[in-house]
Parts: structure tokens; sequence; C-alpha cells
């Protein structure tokens, strides 16, 4: 389904940034949990993994403190990919236009530069090249589906929120930045992939 955007609607910052980034940090915190602890891995030791970014290995051993450290760099490293989709779609409308293909498409270059960019400059133990299959799927799909598309979503639903809210009157169903009784739209959105 396609749907118009008006130039100048753009994402709410706080659904976007704060809502889509808390919801992403969220989804995967739950799926780090089932999946690394399938493998073995608890809750508060993949905390402790996160902080070590920080501190090295050193957070190891550092109890529930570096495990607070953990959670906390976790929703700020989700609240920053927020961000970073946030900035995009103002550059890339096409990013809150099809929300759906646009966060998948973001959350696996999320998951690339996270990977391959962010990681290797922290103190956490790290490798270059590319992990067990497993995990490379788990952090692809996990990625898109878990931070990419929520994200997105959250800000194409505010873009809906603000139509439908400068025209209350004009029965605004379904539109991104469209009304009815108005000019015809200019760009096209689409919430199918």
């Amino acid at each position: 389904m396609v749907f118009a955007i008006r130039p100048l609607d753009r994402p709410s910052v706080r659904d976007t940034i704060l809502y889509g980034g808390l919801t992403a940090g969220l989804l995967d915190a739950c799926d780090a949990s089932l999946f690394f602890g399938s493998r073995g891995a608890s809750p508060p030791r993949i905390a402790q993994y996160i902080s070590s970014a920080l501190l090295g290995k050193a957070a190891f051993d550092g109890g529930a403190a570096t495990v607070a450290l953990g959670i906390a760099l976790h929703f700020a490293v989700a609240l920053s990919i927020a961000t970073a989709f946030y900035l995009a779609s103002r550059w890339i409308p096409a990013l809150v236009r099809r929300p759906v293909i646009g966060g998948l498409a973001f959350g696996v270059v999320a998951f690339a530069g996270m990977n391959w960019g962010v990681v290797p400059l922290t103190r956490a133990t790290h490798s270059l090249a590319l992990p067990p299959l497993a995990v490379l799927i788990n952090g692809v799909v996990g990625h898109a589906v878990l931070i990419g598309l929520p994200i997105a979503l959250w800000a194409a639903r505010s873009i809906l929120a603000s139509a439908r809210a400068a025209a209350p009157d004009q029965g605004v169903s379904g539109t991104l930045g469209a009304t009815r009784g108005t000019t015809p739209p200019r760009r096209p959105i689409s919430i199918d992939p």
C-alpha cells in the first residue's frame, strides 16, 4: 500500500528516538538473552560483555556495577541507533515512506556498522572475521527485525499521528501526510514491503 508524505512531514524526535530506541533496546536485549542464553551465557554475563566495551576484561569481575553499566550502555547504543535513523530519515525520506523496507535495510546497516565499525574501536573482545553462521544470521535478522523495523515503524507512526492531529476533521485514515479534501499527495509512502 502506497501513501503520500508532504515534504515538511518529519518523524517525531520523541517517537523515533525515545520510543523507537527503547523498543529496539528491549527487543534486542530479549533476543540476546534467549539466543546467547541457549549457548550458555547468562543475562548478567551478556551485560558485562557490553560493559567490557569501556572496561575491557575487568568488566567480568565487576559484579552488579558492571551489569548495570552494561545495561545502560546497551540502551545508550539503542538510542544512538534510533538517533542515526532519525537523522538519516531527514536525508533519505524513503526510510519512513516505506518503513518496512527502510527499517529492515537500516537494521542490516546498523549490524554491519556495530560489528565492523564500532565494536573494534572498543576494549571488548572482538574479531573482524565473520562470526559463526548461526550468530551471523541471528545478528543480521535480529538487527533488521528487532532494531531497524521498530524504529522505522515508530517514526512512520509519528507522521501519521501528526497528520491526524493537524486535520482531525479531515478524516486522515491510514495515510502518511495526506488528508482527504486537500491537494493530491506528492511523494508515495508504503507500509508494505
